[in-house]
């Protein structure tokens, strides 16, 4: 199964559409964010874009908590996971968190097939033992090049795909 990972959108509407372009073209069946949408209007576009299953974690830069979860709740694809996401896809152990420093100690601890978290806007990933660590990146571009990542369970690893080769 594929699954794309996005991050710290902060309000890039035009950066989201392009990576739910990438999304569709890859085929993902399930969405992760990882958090700092900011404005709850930016969960909304993510969830009219994207009709499948849609995992989110709030971020430092997620101001308005209770219209964020008042917009979740309209979208029954939409799961808001505060503070931590615990899941299990295809088979695959997986955790999300927006800061990396909780992140690494998620994958430091071997419980997960995969953990991933954004927060620092760098595209990243590492083995960590049995468990990868990885960062898709900031959809932002304020600090990097605009990224996301499509996760595939069967052979565990993240792909980085960068938005400025994608048309819209």
């Amino acid at each position: 199964m594929k699954i794309a990972v996005l991050s710290d959108c902060h309000d890039h509407l035009e950066n989201l559409a392009r990576a739910l372009e990438v999304v569709r073209r890859e085929g993902a069946e399930r969405l992760f964010f990882l958090g700092d949408f900011c404005a709850p209007f930016s969960l909304a576009a993510l969830a009219d874009g994207f009709a499948g299953p849609v995992d989110a974690v709030l971020g430092n830069n997620d101001g308005d908590v209770f219209l964020l979860c008042q917009v979740a709740a309209r979208y029954p694809q939409v799961t808001l996971h505060v503070p931590l996401a615990e899941l299990e896809v295809d088979g695959r152990k997986i955790a999300l968190h927006h800061y990396p420093e909780i992140g690494l100690r998620l994958a430091e601890s071997q419980a997960y097939d995969a953990v991933f978290s954004g927060h620092n806007h760098r595209a990243s990933r590492q083995q960590i033992g049995r468990t990868l660590w990885a960062n898709p990146g900031e959809l932002m571009g304020r600090w990097g090049r605009p990224s996301l990542g499509i996760y595939e369970t069967g052979s565990g690893q993240l792909e980085h795909v960068l938005l400025e080769e994608v048309a819209v």
